[in-house]
């Protein structure tokens, strides 16, 4: 056992630090060691139970009641609202979408209207429901929904208007009572994807932030969707889909008896589901209570207006949009360095920045999720921020073999073959088996260069290769 749990540890040395607040993504770390310790034993204890039937284990179903109970308190809930735990965001945001779509079957093109900012899980949606998507565009300034225009977008066909609280890309909260009055005038459901926000928002307006309304408080909203794996601080994956009633869930449940074994009902996408993360997300919102989120969402706050201060002050920088939770997006002021390769120098330094292609009014930048464990290291990060902008000045414009540019403009994503995939591996210098390089500069400079449509489908199959068992 000894030897397998070593082999694990070695293993996982190479991936990025999930806590020590120096992964600015993926990661959510409240910095309380206590926290992971209850997490783990609570996930012990009920692994190996399955919430496939909650009349077999009754615990699981008194935990998640309990969840979805604070959840809906948190967010303006009423003794109407009810809600699921799903595996993550996506699935939330999956099954907001399915559950409108179900609940009007006449439809022969249901469709779905979202703002351009809003996550990339409803356009997962829309792909696995055929749902037709009308992608609304934002301010190009404020990168906030914009409400005529979305209102504008609902037709006959409508099931769901989709707005964030806030968006993953800036961090900016859209004007939610605005959109959820155009939908409810339509009759029209509407969901606030609040995934990354919706729990630490209510937080930050009790320390006196202007955090705009944005649950159910809102006339007119009809489902959010909060992760307790991010700024609840649970393990992964946990989220929690709300609805505010029961009917307006009921479409999204699934029942099959039309086959000889037991009847199958599932509330999630899932139908086996592990006891482990819904109880350790149970015994962590327990453990820290509403008090313990306060001080969390204190000091989260402290750290994202010190290191938002610090990025305005350096040369060549400028935050997008103007950031109302814990997201801040930076962009370069001025030509003449290459952001690809700031996020190459912060990760020689030790820590990780996501690089965010430009899309519409929404240029190249870097994105940040920060969390409680940045407070107290602010000033080492935006030391080395300054530091990684210099070296990407000296080291000046990141360009692309005009040869390989040329290349990569002649693909087609529609009849792209995997011999096309690997010759552009080979020119982009990504031969031998070894991985990735060190600096993705050059290779998100390439990516870059490649329409959108050719991006998906370069980066499909790289994911493909990926996930190809080599020799042992």
């Amino acid at each position: 056992m000894n030897e397998v749990l070593a082999q694990l540890r070695e293993l996982r040395a190479g991936d990025l630090p999930t806590h020590g607040g120096r992964t600015l993504a993926y990661v959510y770390d409240s910095g309380l060691s206590e926290v992971d310790e209850i997490a783990a034993a609570a996930h012990a204890l009920a692994s190996s139970a399955n919430g496939l039937d909650p009349t077999a284990f009754p615990s699981l179903l008194r935990m998640e009641n309990d969840l979805v109970a604070t959840a809906a308190g948190l967010l303006g809930g009423d003794a109407e609202t009810v809600g699921t735990v799903t595996s993550g965001g996506t699935e939330s945001c999956l099954l907001a979408v399915l559950a409108a779509r179900d609940a009007r079957p006449g439809l022969a093109a249901p469709g779905l209207v979202l703002a351009e900012t809003a996550h990339a899980a409803f356009h997962k949606a829309a792909h696995l429901f055929g749902v037709r998507k009308v992608v609304v565009p934002v301010d190009p300034v404020t990168f906030r929904a914009d409400p005529a225009a979305m209102a504008a977008a609902i037709d006959e066909s409508t099931v769901l208007v989709v707005a964030s609280a806030p968006s993953y890309a800036h961090g900016v909260v859209d004007p939610i009572p605005e959109i959820a009055a155009a939908a409810a005038a339509r009759g029209v459901r509407m969901h606030v994807d609040g995934c990354i926000g919706a729990w630490v928002l209510p937080y930050l307006a009790r320390l006196g932030a202007d955090v705009p309304p944005f649950d159910f408080r809102v006339p007119g909203v009809t489902s959010i969707s909060v992760d307790l794996h991010k700024y609840a601080y649970c393990a992964k994956g946990v989220s929690v889909l709300l609805h505010a009633n029961a009917g307006l869930r009921r479409t999204h449940y699934f029942a099959s008896a039309d086959w000889p074994g037991y009847t199958m009902l599932n509330p999630t996408l899932q139908s086996t589901r592990s006891g482990g993360p819904l109880a350790a997300a149970w015994a962590v919102v327990r453990h820290l209570g509403d008090e313990g989120y306060l001080r969390l969402a204190e000091v989260t706050r402290e750290a994202v207006a010190r290191i938002r201060a610090g990025i305005e002050g350096i040369n060549g920088l400028r935050v997008l949009g103007d950031p109302d939770s814990t997201l801040i997006a930076f962009t370069a002021a001025a030509p003449g360095f290459d952001l690809f390769t700031v996020a190459d120098e912060m990760k020689v330094r030790g820590w990780y920045v996501q690089p965010q292609f430009a899309h519409g009014s929404s240029p190249l930048n870097l994105h940040l999720t920060v969390t409680a464990a940045n407070h107290g290291s602010e000033a080492e990060f935006l030391a080395d921020l300054t530091a990684s902008v210099l070296a990407a000045k000296s080291a000046g414009p990141v360009t692309v073999d005009p040869d390989v540019a040329a290349f990569v403009a002649a693909l087609d994503p529609e009849t792209l073959t995997t011999e096309q995939f690997g010759d552009l591996l080979a020119a982009a210098g990504l031969t031998g088996g070894d991985g990735l390089p060190d600096r993705m500069a050059p290779i998100n400079a390439l990516l870059a260069t490649a329409a959108e449509p050719l991006r998906e489908r370069l980066l499909l199959e790289f994911l493909g290769a990926l996930y190809t068992p080599g020799p042992h």
